[in-house]
């Protein structure tokens, strides 16, 4: 199947890490790029649409199942990752980290844990659990729309051509897009990152 991540549009929170739930909406700018979207992925032929529990999420999701006549299915696993100890902090120090723990996750060391939070385990078993429901569903091609570090980390751990090198290296901007193929039981392969063609067999380039 074709698997299409969408970081949420712009939200008050941006650069705070606001990670409970439901959050805030959208900003004004937020909720343009969300009005965009439908535009964005006008050559999909998308038949499922899923947001997360956070409100950001829920309302960049909205204007496309409205063009498409589709519902958002929500699903609390595509929740952000939860910032623990470090929630709605701003500083450096707490934004480094939050990002090296992430980061860490992708390279392997899963058993490390987000002060107070979630270790990488946990976070990869309740995005995968979602992605199955979604494979599962008969679904040709759908939409999650999720968050920045979540999509990052799901991608590089997943995925047999991002990697953490690649995952660390390359932002993703508020509604961009990353596209996959594949389904649980063999794997995913990305085909695109913000507009961006992916190639390589073990990283993307």
């Amino acid at each position: 199947m074709r698997l299409i991540l969408v970081r949420h549009g712009q939200s008050p929170s941006n650069g705070v890490l606001d990670t409970a739930v439901p959050g805030p909406g959208l900003t004004e700018v937020g909720a343009m790029q969300a009005t965009a979207l439908p535009q964005s992925l006008a050559r999909e032929q998308i038949d499922a649409i899923y947001a997360s529990s956070q409100a950001r999420a829920q309302l960049t999701a909205a204007p496309l199942a409205e063009a498409l006549g589709l519902r958002v299915h929500v699903r609390d696993g595509l929740r952000e990752i939860a910032a623990g100890d470090l929630e709605m902090r701003v500083d450096a120090a707490s934004v480094e980290r939050y990002l090296t723990t992430v980061f860490a996750w992708s390279a392997g060391d899963l058993g490390l844990r987000m002060p107070g939070g979630e270790d990488g385990t946990e976070v990869l078993e309740r995005l995968d659990r979602v992605v199955a429901g979604v494979s599962s569903s008969g679904s040709r091609t759908a939409v999650l729309v999720g968050h920045g570090a979540a999509i990052r980390m799901w991608t590089a751990t997943r995925t047999d051509n991002v990697d953490a090198t690649f995952a660390t290296a390359h932002g993703l901007t508020n509604t961009g897009i990353v596209v996959l193929e594949g389904d649980p039981a063999t794997g995913w392969h990305a085909l695109s990152w913000t507009g961006a063609t992916i190639g390589g067999s073990s990283l993307g380039t």
